[in-house]
Order: C-alpha cells, then structure tokens, then sequence
C-alpha cells in the first residue's frame, strides 16, 4: 500500500525538528567560514593593457586605413601565444627571481581581447597581490622588447594600463560570502532531510491515528492525563473532591 504525506504533515515533521535544522545549518555556515577565512590561501588578481599598431615609419607613409585595423585584430591570436611560450615567460621569470617553469607561469597569466579589439590585456594571479602585478607588467615590457625581433612590422608597442595595487588589495578568491550561503544552504538540506529520516525511523505510536494506521483497529478509549498535583497530593484531591460534592449536595437542597 502506497504511503502519502500531506503538507501539515510535512511543516509538522520540520516544526518538531526545527531547532537540530537549524542547528545544522548554522554550524555548517560557521565551518564554511572558518575554513575560507583561516585555511585557503587567498587569491589576487592584477591586469596591464596594450595595444600593437604599425611601425611608426609605416604610418607616417601611408594612410590609416580599416584594412590596417583588421590586420592587427587578426593579430592578436598570435600576439597571445608568444606572451605565453618561454621566449617570453622565461624572460619574466628570470626577471623576477620565480622559480618556476614557464609552464607554470603560464598558468598564472590570461591574454584576452575584448570585443576584437586591439587593446590586448595580460591578466595575472598570485596568492601574493605585488607579485601578480609585477609578474603582468613584466610580462607586457618583456613581450613589448622582444615582439620586433620576431615580427617584422610590429614595433609600436604602446601600454594604456600598469596593473598596480591598492592600499587595501581584495583578492578574487575565495569568496567568504558565497561559500558561506552555499554551506548554510547544504546545512539545510541535511538537516530537513535528517528530520524526515528520524521522523521514518521512529516507529512508536504517538497518536489514536497512529494505532488505526498501524494496527488497523478502533480506538476503544483513552486515558487521561494525569496532573503531578494529583499524584504528589492524593489526599488533598481527594478533598476537594469531597468539597466539591458538598457545594453541589447544598444547591440541590435549597
């Protein structure tokens, strides 16, 4: 026979367990901030942009036209790929003292073009916010030194933006907020789904409903509850009782 749970049923079973929800949802939000805050290493973010137009001899000869736009932005592909080979980021790493491969500092960086344009930006992250700066404008003035050598036409490198860093960085991973809604929402989850798991579990009958349910058979009567006043005073109870009696065998008389 299929078993169905009503709604009442349901915000009955969830208002009986409602503080161990809580609870869990609670203490999961609380481990969820203490782990970002104090165990992952934070991580920060800074960019450099800049652009590569035609030599200088080549425009002051000939005209500016969309051809030439197209060109460049065709070349920013290329222009990725050598930002991110050794020739470039060995360069970087050895300026800076890293050791690590350029594999490795490879990982680090990420060379993008919004909107295909020419501005090209050189994005880098470090658990350290001064060395993902350095590590973006190194990677722009090594790239801007070393491109007219291996591209003929290319040496009008210009740079629109240093990555810097502020006096209070704010690092781009972990996010302390989101992990934290995440976790209470989970916490949730487990604790509403704990409280129907007990509630499945928990065989003992509770109810008249209960035993027409379980044990399909009427219920004949009830014992009534039986006040502490009654039972740590029967002699009193008893008297009032008697009292009682009396009043009313008075009433009736008159």
């Amino acid at each position: 026979m299929e078993e169905t749970i009503s709604l009442k049923e349901i915000f009955e079973v969830i208002k009986k367990r409602l503080w161990m929800i809580i609870g869990l949802a609670a203490t999961a939000a609380v481990i969820s901030a203490l782990y970002t805050i104090f165990l992952v290493t934070p991580t920060y973010e800074a960019s450099s942009q800049f652009i590569v137009n035609q030599t200088q001899s080549e425009q002051q000869n000939a005209a500016y036209d969309i051809n030439d736009i197209r060109t460049n932005v065709e070349l920013i592909n290329t222009y990725n790929v050598i930002i991110e080979s050794p020739r470039i980021l060995d360069q970087v790493a050895s300026e800076l003292n890293l050791d690590i491969s350029a594999g490795a500092l490879a990982n680090k960086l990420q060379v993008s073009n919004a909107n295909e344009s020419q501005v090209v930006n050189v994005t880098a992250t470090d658990n350290n916010a001064l060395m993902a700066a350095d590590i973006a404008n190194t990677t722009v003035e090594v790239f801007k030194e070393e491109v007219p050598q291996l591209m003929n036409g290319v040496d009008n490198i210009n740079v629109l933006t240093e990555a810097n860093v502020g006096s209070n960085p704010a690092p781009v991973s972990p996010n302390t907020t989101l992990n934290i809604a995440i976790a209470l929402v989970v916490g949730l989850m487990l604790g509403i789904g704990l409280a129907f798991l007990l509630e499945y579990l928990d065989t003992s009958i509770k109810s008249e409903t209960d035993i027409d349910e379980t044990l399909g058979l009427p219920v004949l009567g009830v014992v009534s509850t039986i006040s502490s006043e009654n039972t740590t005073n029967p002699g009193r109870s008893k008297k009032k009782k008697r009292e009682a009696g009396t009043v009313r065998g008075e009433s009736v008389g008159t």
